[in-house]
């Protein structure tokens, strides 16, 4: 019998080499979540280490690790364009104060109605604007502003490297980190000890050290000069529409993405269930604290997340852990990151980005459930063209109009007899989106013989529907031969 001591002594064990596992997959890819969002590289990894730290003694889910995620990258870099790097810390508090009360209203929960075909197109459109910001780091060059931009500046930016021996080598060692990961995970279980991210982003650091390549690398200012809290100047911008549309839509992504995300751990274990309440709150706390600190926002990240579950992690120790090894190597190797290539780190997000596109799962989308498969490729679609909240509110609307069309059915019975009144029954819901069918059957009808309208198989009759009933049996009765045989029974 196995005394409860060693048990313990077993679950810290795991716990303790889950830490560096996931430790190892979570570096390169808060250096490049903060690369690509356009802001110091330390501050993805302090993010993460308030994720490990704070959110992960939190209580909510006991598996899932939190940190930047490539999700937000795009609504990070557009917002600090727009608004500047010092009310990033504003716009990351407001954000996770907003979580806070969220959670404690008790709204977590109802994260989970939002339509799964709305949330896939919306990282599918994420991976698209990713996908394409990151062809322009992978040659060293800037990218264009918009979706739309990105995509037609991509024949001259295909030029540009031809033209260039740097831009070549910066391509090569990109297209070589995408190369490595792709390939890491087909070698047998032994050698994905280290993980894949880990191992092309070191390859590459390596090359570009070793053979001094004439290529970008990432910028290093110091853990404690990257902090840059919210001054008096930026909470005044809190009267900003847009800055509170920005709010807005970080909250909204960020707790979806996080709650969703723990609904994927739970079903890869066997342990205590999320409470989606406490969760939320948990990611408020971490993201509140990263504001105040003018650090990245915070999500469960679900490759870290799977990384902590496979390796065998039991216990939040694991998630904790990580955070301190991050904070250690921050502290005391801050120089390794300022040999880092940009374009090693453009290759891990291109990969992720196209993690985030449901290539498998489109074809039977399509197939089963059509109409799910439009609002996910619409979501996306206008996420690129657009931005990433007003794609997400189209994909919304689009969600809402598609489930309100499928559950309004209506079913019409004509019986003419050929003399006396016609018999019309109508059931189901008649809504509004109906009503042009309704009207068109009723139309059809003898104007000068008398009509039975039947109701009472109606489960719902909206307002648009009972007025337009009213008006057209006003006017049948009004040119009728025998007005009286004329009547709506329900």
């Amino acid at each position: 019998m196995t005394s409860p001591f060693s048990s313990l002594r077993s679950a810290l064990r795991t716990d303790f080499t889950s830490s560096l596992v996931v430790f190892l997959v979570a570096v390169p890819l808060c250096v490049g979540v903060a690369v690509a969002s356009g802001v110091p590289a330390e501050l993805g990894l302090i993010t993460g280490i308030v994720g490990g730290l704070v959110t992960g003694l939190l209580p909510g889910s006991s598996l899932q690790v939190s940190g930047p995620a490539a999700g937000l990258t795009v609504l990070v870099l557009t917002a600090v364009q727009e608004y500047g790097l010092s009310a990033l810390g504003v716009i990351v508090l407001a954000c996770g104060l907003l979580q806070l009360t969220l959670g404690a209203l008790r709204w977590g929960r109802f994260f989970r109605a939002i339509s799964l075909s709305v949330v896939h197109g919306m990282l599918a459109g994420i991976g698209l604007v990713l996908i394409l910001g990151q062809l322009y780091a992978l040659a060293d060059s800037k990218a264009p502003g918009t979706g739309m931009e990105k995509i037609a500046g991509l024949p001259g930016l295909a030029v540009d490297v031809l033209l260039s021996d740097p831009a070549l080598i910066a391509v090569a060692l990109g297209a070589g980190t995408i190369a490595v990961m792709t390939l890491w995970k087909k070698l047998p279980g032994k050698a994905q000890l280290l993980p894949g991210p880990l191992v092309a982003v070191g390859t590459a650091t390596l090359a570009t050290v070793v053979f001094d390549l004439p290529v970008a690398r990432v910028k290093v200012s110091g853990l404690m000069e990257a902090i840059q809290p919210p001054g008096g100047s930026d909470f005044g911008r809190l009267a900003e529409v847009g800055l509170l549309t920005t709010i807005v839509a970080f909250t909204l992504i960020a707790s979806a993405e996080s709650l969703f995300s723990a609904a994927a751990v739970d079903r890869l274990h066997d342990g205590p269930k999320t409470d989606y309440d406490k969760e939320l709150m948990a990611q408020g706390t971490g993201n509140t604290l990263c504001g105040l600190l003018g650090a990245l926002p915070m999500t469960a990240v679900i490759v870290r997340s799977a990384a902590n579950v496979q390796a065998g992690a039991r216990t939040k120790v694991s998630r904790v852990l990580h955070g301190v090894w991050l904070l250690l190597f921050a502290a005391l190797l801050p120089g390794a990151l300022g040999m880092i290539p940009t374009a090693a780190l453009a290759g891990v997000l291109i990969h992720a980005g196209f993690k985030l596109l449901p290539v498998k799962e489109l074809g039977p989308l399509w197939r089963e459930h059509r109409g799910e498969a439009v609002v996910l490729v619409i979501t996306a679609g206008a996420i690129l063209v657009t931005n990433m909240f007003e794609g997400v509110l189209i994909g919304l609307l689009l969600a809402v109009v598609k489930t309100a069309w499928e559950t309004s059915h209506v079913h019409i019975d004509v019986t003419d007899p050929g003399s006396g009144p016609v018999r019309v029954r109508i059931a189901g819901h008649a809504t509004f989106l109906r009503l042009p069918r309704i009207l068109d059957t009723l139309e059809q009808l003898p104007a000068d013989r008398p009509v039975e309208l039947n109701l009472a198989g109606l489960r719902h009759l909206d307002h648009a529907c009972m007025s337009a009933l009213q008006h057209w049996a006003d006017q049948h009765n009004a040119h009728t031969v025998q007005p009286e045989r004329t009547h709506a029974s329900a």
